[in-house]
């Protein structure tokens, strides 16, 4: 469970994010709203409800089949948090690509997601891959942020192939990637283009 709920809450975040609203989106033309309040409220709406999520199947476990020990809980949930942020960050990213080629960001947002299901590390151990195998997942931001978060959970995994640093380095390079390729979208955006989403 320590893989899937982060692996869940950063495509989820990607999802939410890549599909937000828009500036030639329809709200856009009320005054108070604009593609700022639209992205943050997907972002807060998907990390309000993988949170939830995750408490909710945690207490269940807990109360139903057997008491756990989470060795480090506020780290592990920095790394659940951190997983979140790189995924808002590759879904913003996505999110400001979307209006000049909607057909290949959805087709890139899946491939993305596909991917994941391999390159996050959700399925095996970190420290067990040989070196050959590690240069295939060592790019992927979610790798290093599952093993971190197990390194945090259980209290004899020491992860050594893995950076918290670098999650969080790729995951504000991607976000301001994203900003400043959503404020460009957003200055040349027009009505006509939903018709093409």
């Amino acid at each position: 469970m320590s893989g899937i709920f982060l692996f869940m809450t950063h495509n989820k975040a990607v999802s939410a994010v890549a599909g937000a609203e828009g500036p030639t989106s329809a709200m856009m033309q009320h005054a108070p709203m604009n593609t700022a309040i639209a992205i943050s409220s997907a972002a807060l709406g998907s990390l309000y409800l993988q949170t939830l999520s995750m408490f909710v199947i945690l207490l269940v476990y807990y109360v139903v089949f057997s008491p756990f020990v989470i060795d480090d809980p506020v780290g592990a949930f920095l790394m659940f948090l951190l997983a979140w942020f790189t995924g808002c960050a590759v879904g913003l990213l996505m999110f400001a690509i979307k209006p000049w080629a909607p057909t290949f960001t959805t087709v890139l947002r899946s491939l993305y997601q596909r991917a994941n299901m391999i390159a996050s590390g959700k399925m095996f151990v970190a420290n067990s891959l040989p070196s050959f195998m590690l240069a295939m997942f060592d790019w992927n931001p979610l790798f290093h942020t599952i093993d971190q978060a197990r390194g945090f959970a259980f209290i004899n995994y020491n992860p050594h192939n893995s950076s918290i640093i670098y999650p969080i380095n790729v995951g504000i390079a991607l976000m301001t990637l994203g900003l400043i390729g959503e404020y460009y979208t957003r200055k040349r955006a027009s009505s006509s283009w939903s018709a093409k989403n």
